[in-house]
């Protein structure tokens, strides 16, 4: 296999058979999963038993933020937090194509108290939150970032027994993970015709639970086109990331994927699921090959080395020489399909 199919839609797997006692309904599932990700690199989730009423909490307290003044939203501005962490303004992002996205974001991850060794050894993505001074913000964020962690922990095992692998082959790197929650606001805008919101990219992770409140989304398949990704009520969208690219040597494929004609105002969230930050990936012995060499990486130095290309704060710190991008680092856009057709 050598990437993404011509897919023109995005399949949809039930994974409540993931819970089931019996292993070969795990395994059947576990298939349907693999499937997905070698073939579109996407996926639609259903069944994953997150109550509803945790995501409208998110998106009540999400909407309560983002209508802030701007001078308001900029006392949380993530380039104050030491551990990437706050409001990101429009324009923060994107920079490095010389075309900042149109959206705002609020950054979330693991919320590790202040005396947290990794926080005070100065690792730049684990440490504590931030959070504003909207009640129960800090509550909904948390409880919807934990539900959905969860659903990737099922999702990890799944993903490596449909390659054959131990089933803890993952799961044992997941134990305090840089894994990101991203709430994202893209702002009503009467005059967008065909306009770019997020420029076409690949998750830096291993891949990505996102829910999302209005179309947008679009992916690139394996002939070049790209494919709406409508939201299907009662699902997740997921999509495989770098890190799950590299450990199958593009055996499950980081689909490029772009945000595109946002008239409306839309919401979106996506977590980030990743392994922990020291975590060495590279191929696995049954991936392994000569004819394709890939780099090894280290799951958080990856996240680090790409957030810090395409975040302003840290360019200009990066440019400054006041941040170093750790060794062995790779440029945006090394991943995913667009990669793989330009090596071709």
């Amino acid at each position: 296999m050598t990437g993404a199919t011509s897919f023109t839609s995005v399949p949809i797997v039930d994974i409540s058979g993931l819970r089931s006692p019996e292993r070969a309904e795990r395994e059947r599932v576990a298939a349907e999963i693999g499937k997905a990700a070698r073939e579109v690199g996407f996926l639609y989730i259903s069944g994953a038993a997150v109550d509803d009423a945790l995501f409208d909490r998110l998106l009540q307290v999400t909407k309560e933020f983002f209508a802030l003044p701007l001078e308001e939203k900029m006392r949380s501005y993530i380039g104050l937090s030491k551990c990437h962490r706050g409001y990101v303004p429009v324009g923060e992002e994107g920079v490095e194509t010389g075309m900042p996205d149109l959206k705002e974001a609020f950054d979330t991850a693991l919320d590790l108290p202040a005396d947290d060794p990794d926080y005070l050894a100065g690792n730049p993505m684990l440490g504590p939150n931030v959070w504003p001074q909207i009640p129960g913000f800090a509550e909904a964020v948390s409880a919807y970032y934990h539900a959905v962690l969860d659903v990737g922990d099922q999702l990890l095992w799944a993903f490596a027994v449909a390659l054959g692998e131990h089933p803890d082959t993952f799961s044992q790197y997941a134990t305090k993970t840089p894994s990101q929650l991203r709430l994202v606001h893209y702002p009503y805008n009467p005059d967008a015709e065909d306009n770019h919101g997020i420029g076409a990219h690949t998750d830096y992770e291993c891949f990505t639970l996102l829910k999302p409140t209005a179309p947008g989304l679009e992916i690139l398949n394996g002939a070049g086109e790209w494919i709406d990704v409508p939201p299907v009520p009662g699902t997740f969208v997921v999509n495989i990331g770098d890190m799950l690219e590299l450990w199958t040597n593009g055996a499950f494929v980081a689909t490029s994927h772009r945000v595109r004609k946002v008239k409306e105002q839309r919401y979106s969230f996506p977590l980030f699921f990743n392994v922990d930050y020291h975590t060495e990936v590279k191929p696995l012995p049954q991936f392994a090959s000569r004819d394709k060499p890939r780099p090894t990486l280290r799951a958080g130095e990856h996240l680090f080395a790409q957030t810090a290309q395409t975040f302003a704060y840290l360019r200009t710190r990066v440019e400054s020489g006041e941040l170093v991008l750790p060794d062995g680092s790779v440029e945006v856009g090394t991943f995913g399909q667009q990669a793989l057709q330009s090596r071709n």
